[in-house]
């Protein structure tokens, strides 16, 4: 008698979860559990408001040996003994998704929560690794930072001290994490005076007499240069920060070709004055234009 073929069930939510975390943690990336609403689990009540001293991989070390999947990104892991320890199976039981450290992992993600948003990395950032999400994108860069929450509309930046849902692997090349980035997370409080316009300082304007090796017209260098500063000064509640790297890099892309010298310093220069005009700290606008200068390919002097 022919015996009956058995039934092949499917893993449940449990086992699959799980096992996803162990395959992430066994390429040392570090994971936890995250319940209904992609939230982590609360801490218990030994640990609440940290008052176990916090996990050692937090901003302050602290002493804390909670065996549960306690103070959210902080609890993220590697070690499978943890993943499937009894403190942790129940979490496991009631989770919705698996979540990941990505400064643990060495990565940054630039979570693009909207189509507008992912629109203006498309036109605004390097290409790299994609994983789409619910609404939008994750973009995924090599390199660690500080994360900031809204750094501009449906745009968030998580790599320190946060978490991220483990949507897949993705596509494309992974990219190094570029100045535009960084950039993104640097506090850019505007402090306009009184009538609404912050004073800057004189500097001398762009003129052909310095650019003797440019292979542009005046009239192509001005036009592309006024069009920038006007982008740069439009931004006067925040964000003139980051405009002004993005000018400064797509206008030394335009001198790529050129045999040099071209008066990129003194194009930076109105560009850092437009900034500091709108209340971006100067220093903070003149690293921005040097990054972007200096980062953008084929720069010529």
């Amino acid at each position: 008698m022919t015996q009956p073929t058995p039934i092949r069930r499917a893993p449940d939510r449990t086992t699959r979860l799980l096992d996803t975390a162990l395959t992430l943690a066994a390429h040392a990336v570090p994971v936890l559990p995250l319940r209904a609403g992609k939230v982590p689990f609360g801490n218990c009540p030994a640990c609440t408001a940290n008052a176990c001293g916090g996990r050692p991989n937090m901003k302050n070390p602290g002493p804390c040996q909670c065996p549960g999947a306690c103070h959210a990104w902080a609890a993220a892991t590697t070690d499978p003994d943890v993943l499937t320890s009894p403190p942790w199976a129940s979490a496991w039981r009631r989770a919705a998704a698996v979540a990941y450290h990505p400064a643990g992992a060495g990565v940054t993600v630039v979570d693009l929560d909207d189509a507008a948003a992912v629109a203006w990395a498309r036109a605004s950032l390097p290409a790299t690794r994609t994983v789409p999400t619910t609404r939008g994108e994750h973009w995924i860069y090599q390199g660690v930072m500080r994360s900031a929450n809204a750094v501009r509309p449906g745009v968030d930046v998580k790599s320190h001290m946060q978490y991220a849902r483990w949507l897949g692997h993705g596509t494309g090349r992974l990219t190094a994490l570029p100045p535009a980035v960084r950039a993104l997370v640097v506090k850019e409080d505007t402090t306009p005076a009184p009538d609404g316009v912050v004073s800057s300082p004189h500097r001398a304007l762009w003129d052909r007499s310095i650019a003797t090796g440019c292979r542009h017209t005046e009239r192509f260098v001005r036009t592309g240069l006024e069009r920038g500063l006007t982008l740069v000064r439009a931004r006067t509640e925040s964000g003139a920060g980051s405009q002004a790297f993005g000018v400064a890099r797509f206008l030394t892309i335009q001198h790529a070709q050129c045999p040099g010298p071209c008066g990129l310093d003194a194009i930076g220069e109105e560009i850092v004055a437009a900034a500091v005009s709108v209340g971006v700290p100067e220093p903070y606008a003149r690293r921005a234009v040097t990054n972007g200068l200096e980062k953008a390919p084929g720069r010529t002097a």
